[in-house]
């Protein structure tokens, strides 16, 4: 279980010293793959040990956390680790292991950092000296974080600031409403989903709403952009921010909306059956990628699968295919094209 709260009131300094942790924590990760593709049969143990030949050789790396070292080598790991399962299943896509350019986030597991007694504020404790930040969050996240064992608190650098994630070792049970109603979900990018009675719900396409101001704030960048400097201008990186801001946004309103929809759906019916899309798949339709990425289907889903744990409900995935050709009462398949639009039962 994961809650989130933003760090506020700290100084450009401390920012700046969140920053140089997680580019340490980025070194880390590279630094514990370079060595995997030199020593092919580097298994975990191995990588762990890298972090303390790292910490001796350079100083600054020594200035993290040696359990932070430890979290990047385990990302590390995981990367491996998925790309050994691609291979050995034989998936068409291996995701061979990439050097990451741009990390965001720096992880702690038990040490490293001290949270206050009334969870108002966290102090981080390591070499690089970013001292105490002012936690935002509601009462009831404040209080499932201080009254839970917290197994990892990640340090996340965003558009609008920093946030800091705590990793709770809670499992959520809540006793919900049993109505005995059932029902059957179609996702669609017109239609958000549409239930078997027909009733829909209208897709709010956050993404097309908002593209004239990215396209905005998209020109301005390029206005700003110097081709061949080594390091750009001021400027540029204040326009940086306000587009990925406008992102963010976006982002965050897909995901209210995901929420709220699947918690609605899962709190008024005991049974949900909806289409497992395979949405990788269906992106590869460029004339429909960007409607279908703007749906968020998968984060639908996810948070249906999700409240059907929490309040103990019948969540079922069903295979999409042939769904749209066989008949529902008799079950005979009528084959269709993708303009045909009603089915009509030939029994």
């Amino acid at each position: 279980m994961v809650r989130e709260a933003k760090l506020l009131n700290g100084t450009a300094e401390q920012y700046q010293a969140l920053d140089e942790a997680i580019r340490t924590a980025q070194f880390v990760q590279n630094k514990c793959l370079r060595y995997w593709m030199d020593n092919r049969g580097a298994t975990k143990a191995v990588l762990y040990s890298l972090c303390k030949d790292l910490a001796k050789e350079f100083p600054f790396a020594r200035q993290l956390n040696s359990a932070a070292r430890q979290a990047s080598a385990e990302r590390a790991w995981s990367a491996l680790s998925n790309f050994y399962r691609r291979c050995k299943n034989k998936e068409p896509r291996k995701g061979y292991p990439q050097f990451k350019k741009n990390c965001r986030s720096v992880e702690y597991k038990l040490s490293g950092w001290k949270l206050s007694p009334d969870g108002m504020s966290i102090t981080f404790t390591d070499g690089f000296n970013a001292g105490t930040f002012a936690l935002y969050c509601n009462g009831e996240a404040r209080h499932h974080i201080l009254n839970s064992k917290i197994n990892r608190v990640r340090v996340i650098r965003r558009a609008d600031g920093y946030y800091a994630q705590f990793c709770l070792d809670v499992e959520r049970k809540e006793q919900g409403e049993y109505t005995g109603n059932v029902i059957g979900i179609d996702l669609g990018w017109k239609a958000f989903y549409t239930d078997q009675n027909g009733n829909s719900v209208e897709c709010p396409k956050f993404l097309r709403r908002s593209e004239r101001r990215l396209k905005q704030h998209q020109r301005r960048l390029s206005r700003k952009f110097r081709k061949g400097a080594k390091s750009q201008s001021q400027n540029y990186h204040q326009q940086r921010k306000r587009l990925g801001k406008v992102h963010l946004k976006v982002q965050r309103q897909r995901r209210d909306w995901a929420i709220k929809q699947a918690r609605c759906v899962v709190a008024s019916h005991d049974v949900v059956a909806y289409e497992d899309l395979q949405v990788k798949n269906l992106v590869k339709n460029h004339h429909l990628a960007k409607s279908i990425h703007d749906a968020s289907w998968s984060l639908f889903t996810q948070w249906l699968d999700y409240y059907g744990k929490v309040w103990d409900k019948a969540v079922v995935a069903v295979p999409p295919q042939y769904t749209t050709q066989d008949c529902s009462n008799c079950g005979h398949r009528v084959v269709k094209t993708l303009s045909t639009r009603t089915h009509v039962c030939p029994t």
